[in-house]
């Protein structure tokens, strides 16, 4: 069996990263989210241990120095991190593994696992970001106004990523996805070497 594949999604808060991921991962067998741990206050419909695991900050800083996390970062004044038990465990049973996690977050997992095959999910247009940002009416406008300008700095970083997708239409977005996913598991380096070790 071959070790499962990571796939790091990343795009502005709002590009509709979570619903993608999800209704592709609710299609396609073998292929997993790896649950990030979160300071921020948890939303309404969120529970613990299936959209994050949410820490105090003191709870975040002490598994930072037990180097617990694959990547972590601070986004928007709240800290966010990937577990290393999260990948590395699944992988090894050959399940691909999702992270959605923000720009540093990513570069940190590539500079670790430059196999790592990263994704930039963008809505088509600025206006359309901030659109449905202010849709959600879940951020007071000193958040949703730090989310746009991170957007902008994250935007500008879309050439270090190996994939574009434009979430102008969900099903085509999750279409897209799913072809990403697909194609990197049928490489020729990959499957000749589970042939020769059969």
């Amino acid at each position: 069996m071959s070790k499962g594949k990571l796939f790091i999604v990343s795009g502005p808060s709002g590009a509709g990263k979570s619903t993608v991921i999800n209704a592709v991962i609710s299609e396609m067998e073998n292929v997993k989210l790896a649950v990030s741990v979160t300071t921020r206050n948890p939303g309404p419909n969120d529970v613990n241990g299936r959209e994050y695991y949410f820490k105090t900050k003191s709870e975040f800083e002490e598994l930072v120095a037990g180097g617990a996390f694959l990547e972590h970062a601070v986004y928007t004044g709240e800290y966010y991190g990937t577990l290393l038990s999260e990948v590395d465990e699944p992988r090894e049973r050959g399940i691909n593994m999702i992270l959605d996690i923000e720009v540093k977050g990513a570069r940190q997992v590539r500079d670790q696992i430059p196999e790592a095959v990263m994704i930039f999910l963008t809505p088509p247009s600025f206006s359309e970001l901030e659109r449905r940002l202010r849709l959600r009416g879940r951020d007071a406008e000193e958040k949703i106004t730090a989310r746009l300008q991170t957007a902008r700095a994250e935007l500008a970083l879309i050439e270090t990523y190996d994939y574009l997708i434009v979430n102008d239409d969900l099903e085509a977005a999750v279409n897209e996805l799913q072809a990403i996913i697909t194609a990197e598991n049928c490489h020729v380096c990959d499957k000749f070497e589970l042939l020769r070790n059969d």
